[in-house]
């Protein structure tokens, strides 16, 4: 961390302004998507429009904590930078882990169960499970010990394992997660031959990659910035990114739903299975292809996932 005599405004103030930025930024596309989410799937289960609902009010409160903490830092601060070193965090600073924390354990919890929904295994979910705990954990501790720590350089010394944990954890989970929902995916479409069934399946395909690598690239920035810039904030760039391009990569999942319709020249009935709720437990899929045509070519088609 960056003492007061070296201290660059550029490198730690201005890194962290940039990253509280684009995260308002984020929250206003994901806020486009959870009233499209909203204003295209009314018939949704009560449970996954709550689980949206709550993501999205975490996210609020995320990007609002961190504007109250850089406003501390530049303008209550502005005359004398030496406080940001050496007295205590503003309570915003460290209340942002937690609801980082919340938001990882909903999105990646979310998929993992879309990962059982589609495999009917339970050995993979389980592990992410195991990891989104971890990483749960770790946020939790990271609020907790920032409460009772007496300046920021205090604080990031006793936090260090934690933040490496968190972030190594994080990254990992969502790594597995695309890994193992793109080998599924890539199962399935060698038992289908039709095209447009094929073209859902790349699609899918695709989603799962794109989604999964910029949670997982964003989470690997900011640990790599931790561990090797310590003495300044780059780290809080990625840090203040990385919940809202979570949030935006489950509402993303949620609304692609109505491209695969419009790609679908088929009868289409599309659900999302939740594990919630006792009837859901009993759903295959989350996108059903039905095609009068062929009949036996859907059937490999019916646990085929929502696009991710």
């Amino acid at each position: 961390m960056a003492s007061v005599d070296s201290f660059n405004a550029y490198t730690t103030i201005g890194a962290y302004l940039i990253g509280v930025l684009v995260s308002y930024l984020l929250l206003g596309v994901a806020t486009s998507q959870a009233y499209g989410y909203y204003h295209r799937f009314p018939t949704d289960s009560l449970q996954l429009k709550f689980l949206v609902g709550f993501v999205w009010l975490c996210s609020v409160a995320h990007v609002v904590l961190n504007g109250h903490a850089l406003f501390v830092f530049m303008i209550s601060d502005l005359t004398h930078p030496d406080r940001i070193f050496d007295q205590p965090t503003p309570k915003s600073f460290e209340t942002v882990f937690l609801f980082y924390g919340l938001i990882a354990a909903c999105v990646q919890g979310f998929f993992s169960y879309r990962i059982y929904a589609f495999s009917k295994k339970l050995h993979i979910p389980i592990l992410i499970w195991i990891l989104v705990f971890v990483h749960l954990l770790s946020c939790t501790g990271s609020f907790a010990m920032g409460l009772r720590a007496p300046s920021l350089p205090a604080y990031q010394a006793e936090t260090d394992w934690l933040a490496i944990v968190g972030w190594t954890v994080g990254a990992t989970c969502d790594v597995l997660i695309t890994v193992t929902l793109v080998i599924l995916l890539y199962r399935q479409r060698t038992t289908v031959t039709r095209r447009s069934t094929l073209a859902q399946l790349d699609k899918l395909i695709l989603w799962s990659l794109e989604t999964g690598l910029m949670t997982s690239i964003t989470a690997t920035l900011a640990l790599i910035c931790f561990i090797a810039m310590k003495r300044n904030f780059l780290y809080l760039t990625f840090f203040a990114i990385e919940p809202q391009v979570v949030v935006n990569s489950l509402l993303a999942t949620l609304n692609s739903r109505e491209a695969l319709r419009a790609m679908n020249e088929c009868e289409v009935d599309l659900t999302i299975p939740m594990a919630f709720t006792e009837k859901s437990m009993h759903k295959e899929t989350d996108t059903v292809v039905s095609d009068k045509e062929d009949q036996s070519e859907t059937s490999h088609t019916r646990s085929t996932d929502s696009p991710v």
